[in-house]
């Protein structure tokens, strides 16, 4: 089985804080990862880094086979929410979705429909987003991080703000997308997010990775 990412000695620093030490994480295709880990164990700067967002002082990631930084300057194929996901207040669920999607090109507004009712919002919901709570929120993250059909995605914690009903809901949705073929690296606090969707679970502490056997109890 090919790997969907491969990080190989990673690290970051910020100033004297060493953030990644020497990191080396590899996730198979069609696999559904997960990442637990305090704040500040660095697991979103791994994140971060894996999506292109933030360069390495040392070691290497590929992506698809694509080396980040060198091949290509962005995670290929890739969708992602991590930390809050960015929308105009000021506009609907949909005027939101169909301005990212006019950067790549014309919307097809039937698909853009589509992807907020898998997610659970209405997309005739005149709601401006500034109103939204943050569960739907985090649905319309989910939604966009779709939105180009990725083979690739990167949730950190993409459950935050939901309610029973909806975290069940969206287990559903990453297990329904895996299904089709999509490689997920999931991060979450909750060990239920992580028993129900993860076959591999590696743990973050002080810039530092182990891969861990599922146990009970929340990091």
């Amino acid at each position: 089985m090919k790997d969907a990412v491969v990080v190989s000695e990673a690290v970051k620093k910020y100033r004297d804080t060493v953030v990644l030490k020497n990191v080396n994480l590899q996730i198979p295709e069609g696999s559904i990862c997960g990442l637990v880990g305090r704040n500040g164990s660095g697991k979103t700067v791994l994140m971060k880094s894996i999506c292109g967002m933030i360069p390495l002082d040392h070691g290497e990631i590929r992506v698809f086979d694509q080396v980040i930084g060198k091949n290509i300057e962005f995670a290929p194929d890739t969708g992602f929410i991590i930390e809050h996901p960015g929308f105009l207040p000021q506009y609907s669920g949909i005027q939101n979705l169909k301005f990212l999607s006019e950067i790549k090109g014309k919307p097809c507004i039937e698909k853009l429909e589509k992807l907020m009712e898998l997610t659970g919002l209405d997309p005739k919901e005149k709601k401006k987003v500034g109103k939204y709570s943050m569960g739907m929120r985090q649905r319309l993250g989910i939604a966009q991080a779709i939105m180009d059909s990725p083979r690739l995605l990167i949730l950190d914690e993409p459950f935050n703000g939901l309610d029973h009903q909806g975290v069940k809901d969206m287990h559903g949705l990453l297990l329904k997308l895996n299904k089709a073929g999509i490689t997920i690296l999931l991060a979450s606090h909750n060990m239920d997010d992580i028993h129900t969707l993860c076959g591999e679970v590696y743990q973050m502490d002080a810039g530092e990775i182990s891969k861990i056997h599922n146990s009970p109890g929340t990091f």
